[in-house]
């Protein structure tokens, strides 16, 4: 399982605004980007994935323009994104999320303290 795969950053994202909605961290750029190991990833696969994720109702908040090329363009910063109930029970209940949680929670560093905030073991 790869850093940069899609399921991956989808648990990290979520798992992180979960615990933002629980109030047990707040919002910071920072953090964010090393959850994700934004260093490894562009911000154009970034956007993709957040916009597929509003898609599919797993977070909302944001907002979008498509732009010449088909690309999309976030147009607010991700301060805003918010997870729901579905993206909730789609971290908790997908039998693939578990797994990434499972896989994650052995390997040090700011997803397993995460995991441990919002799921304790």
């Amino acid at each position: 399982m790869a850093k940069d795969d899609y399921n991956v950053l989808v648990y990290k994202i979520l798992l992180y605004f979960y615990a933002i909605l629980k109030r047990k961290i707040a919002y910071q750029d920072e953090a964010f980007d090393a959850l994700i190991s934004k260093s490894d990833i562009s911000d154009e696969y970034l956007t993709d994935i957040l916009h597929m994720m509003q898609d599919e109702g797993l977070i909302k908040g944001l907002t979008f323009i498509n732009v010449w090329g088909g690309d999309c363009i976030l147009t607010c910063g991700k301060e805003e994104i918010r997870i729901t109930p579905s993206g909730i029970h789609y971290l908790e209940e997908n039998s693939k999320m578990k797994k990434i949680g499972d896989t994650l929670t052995k390997t040090p560093g700011i997803v397993a303290s995460l995991i441990n905030i919002v799921r304790p073991i």
